[in-house]
């Protein structure tokens, strides 16, 4: 008798995982084109930056 694949079947495991979740985030979508998406925030990646002094600070002017 051979011995068991499990590399194989892991691998045949997660693909059906990975089509699965695919499917699920398509009907997702599908259903409510309308509304904005979870993955991306509104404000873009900019919101993460810190911002940029735009005024010189008052404390070192002696």
């Amino acid at each position: 008798m051979a011995t068991p694949n499990y590399g194989y079947e892991k691998r045949q495991r997660e693909l059906a995982k990975k089509k699965k979740k695919e499917e699920k985030l398509k009907a997702k979508t599908h259903r409510r084109p309308d509304e904005p998406q979870d993955d991306q925030p509104a404000d873009g990646p900019a919101a993460f930056a810190s911002p940029a002094p735009t005024e010189p600070s008052e404390s070192s002017g002696g």
